[in-house]
């Protein structure tokens, strides 16, 4: 059933499950977007869970720094770490995962929540790609992707459970790119969407965002059906609605707008890093369920119906193939993980 906006209201005005517990003693944990809003309330949470590592990744290293002095006071946490990332550029990506490769060990949980909401006229990162579209998917795929050998040498060395959580939105259900055809029936949908200017018009803008969170529970689906060692949980989830200054560009009529949702509906930062919290630890009775799982209210819930459809599956699997296809021109070092950890999915 498709998520309507009575449905919103009504899950807005439910009160939130507290938060999920676990020992995170001897574990690593990276959090993205870490320093404000929900990625730094679920920071502040597995911080309280006695982690051997706490990776704090942002972009500002000054913005960091604050986000890292608060959470040390916060919590009493002294193995939080702030290390510099920025998904508008690839340079900065490759050079977080390479520091990983060099400095991180092992890595159980890696929670990619940094995310932008577009602006009203087109605007390019230094790597050509539509901003929105690079920081909100092709990084965080980019990223997921080359931290992925140390999630499974964790798992073989520490036999546990390692989990990457796509931080995705119930607005993925109001996409309307089941009805792009420009997108879908392009050879590279990825060139069509994150680079045509011709596409990219102020229209397509006011719902970009909805249409990146429907690419965020494309990955997670996609890379979880493909993963050929299937102790790692790839899944996405869906904080809700909530206060955060993701929103701080909105100007206007849009702004007012907001503002009165907020009034009415928000939840808290905090009460919207629960969901993240419970995606990488919760739900440890139903483990098979959670891969590729869509995470909204702390439980299982069911993706749009566009997604789970034969013409949603058909066009996530065009999507990782052109994904794969971009990433490797990015970062060689794609393709050696692709070949050593992805398989074909098993198809019924």
């Amino acid at each position: 059933m498709q998520f309507s906006f009575l449905q919103f209201i009504k899950e807005q005005r439910t009160p939130v499950p507290p938060v999920v517990q676990a020992d995170l003693a001897g574990k690593t944990v990276i959090v993205t977007g870490a320093n404000s809003g929900i990625g730094f309330e679920a920071a502040k949470h597995f911080a309280r869970m006695n982690p051997e590592k706490l990776i704090l990744a942002c972009q500002s290293r000054e913005r960091g720094e604050a986000a890292l002095k608060s959470l040390s006071e916060d919590t009493g946490c002294r193995t939080a770490e702030l290390w510099i990332l920025n998904l508008a550029d690839f340079a900065s990506v490759k050079s977080f995962a390479d520091r990983f490769d060099k400095e991180g060990g092992r890595l159980d949980i890696l929670v990619e929540n940094a995310a932008v909401i577009p602006s009203k006229t087109l605007s390019l990162t230094p790597d050509g790609w539509e901003s929105t579209f690079q920081v909100n998917n092709l990084s965080n795929s980019l990223l997921g992707l080359r931290l992925l050998p140390h999630m499974i040498e964790t798992w073989k060395t520490y036999n546990t459970t390692p989990r990457i959580v796509v931080v995705s939105s119930e607005v993925h259900s109001w996409s309307h790119l089941d009805s792009e055809k420009k997108v879908l029936d392009a050879p590279n949908p990825f060139q069509v969407f994150g680079r045509s200017e011709e596409y990219i018009t102020p229209a397509v803008l006011k719902v970009r965002y909805q249409d990146t969170k429907l690419l965020n529970v494309f990955f997670a689906r996609a890379l979880s059906d493909r993963l050929s060692d299937k102790r790692i949980i790839v899944n996405s989830v869906n904080p809700g609605y909530c206060l955060s200054n993701i929103r701080s560009s909105f100007t206007g009529f849009q702004a007012w707008v907001d503002w009165a949702m907020e009034k009415a509906l928000a939840r808290t930062s905090e009460e919207g890093s629960r969901q993240l919290i419970w995606a990488a630890l919760g739900g440890k009775d139903q483990l098979d369920q959670m891969r590729g799982a869509y995470i909204s209210f702390a439980r299982i819930s069911e993706a749009s119906d566009f997604v789970i459809s034969k013409e949603g599956k058909a066009f996530q699997d065009k999507l990782w193939n052109n994904l794969v296809d971009e990433l490797v021109k990015v970062d060689p070092k794609i393709q050696e993980i692709v070949d050593k950890y992805i398989t074909p999915p098993v198809t019924a």
